[in-house]
């Protein structure tokens, strides 16, 4: 088979220049027990600054991108068209699909576009945490697909791919119960982390050696509705730990709520035919 000349091809294995600047932040978390890399404080309900809009991509139904700290994802919704398997379910209401992947050059050590068992439980996830938001009985013998694509992976990627896939389906105009919105908290010991990075996640900056009540925990909200839609947990977490940190991460979905809803109305006005004056 002829090479293709015209494709600048990477090398086979590469290495972010950010591999040598975890050092000096580990030392720098460390040095302090309260404070982050990023300067938020331990403890409390304190996101990351987030950079959202919806409608970038024309090509498909609805769009959106959510950028959270170095965190950045993009999703595009597809439908509702025609399913392809017209069994007894479809007919009665519609099929949501959900696929999930990163891009090769998102993580620190570069991946294959081939779907891993990983982005495959992650796709997984984000069905069942965004299928209690959708109507989908209004949408017989249809399906509608929804494609999340990780730019740029520095933690808590389900969380925002959750609030980012939300947003690309209010964008294409599908009906929906409530906005779906994601939020993850890392638990270390008697303190916690919301909104973890990189890092954060895979405890490289632990603060304590001991390892009781270590772990994640990601929480899908429907904050109108005042229910959770989906919840995924690692870890070892006592009871009491566990709903203080759900309670936490609903408090970090509704500080996001109201950014979220600006983002949607600026795209609704931008969409809307120019009055008649």
């Amino acid at each position: 088979m002829p090479t293709d000349t015209k494709r600048v091809r990477g090398p086979e294995v590469s290495q972010s220049p950010s591999l040598f600047l975890c050092k000096n932040a580990v030392k720098k978390s460390t040095a302090s027990n309260d404070a982050r890399v990023d300067g938020r404080q331990r403890g409390q309900v304190d996101v990351r600054s987030v950079f959202v809009r919806c409608g970038l991509i024309s090509q498909a139904k609805g769009s959106a991108y959510i950028e959270a700290g170095n965190t950045k994802l993009i999703c595009c919704v597809y439908g509702p068209r025609e399913t392809e398997r017209k069994d007894e379910t479809d007919m009665k209401s519609g099929r949501l699909i959900t696929d999930m992947r990163f891009a090769p050059f998102s993580c620190r050590e570069r991946g294959s576009w081939i779907q891993g068992s990983d982005e495959k439980d992650l796709s997984l996830m984000l069905l069942e945490s965004l299928r209690p938001g959708v109507c989908l009985q209004k949408y017989p013998r249809s399906q509608i697909e929804v494609n999340v694509m990780v730019l740029e992976n520095d933690g808590a990627v389900l969380a925002h791919a959750v609030t980012c896939a939300s947003m690309a389906l209010a964008d294409a105009g599908i009906e929906m119960y409530d906005l779906v919105l994601g939020c993850s908290i890392r638990q270390e010991g008697a303190t916690y982390l919301i909104d973890p990075t990189f890092l954060e996640e895979n405890g490289y900056n632990l603060a304590s050696g001991s390892r009781e009540n270590l772990g994640s925990l990601t929480v899908a909200f429907l904050p109108s509705l005042n229910q959770i839609s989906g919840l995924q947990s690692d870890g070892e977490m006592g009871e009491d730990t566990l709903t203080g940190d759900v309670r936490t991460c609903i408090e970090g979905c509704f500080k996001l709520y109201p950014v979220i809803q600006q983002a949607l109305s600026k795209a609704v006005r931008r969409k809307a035919p120019p009055s008649e004056s």
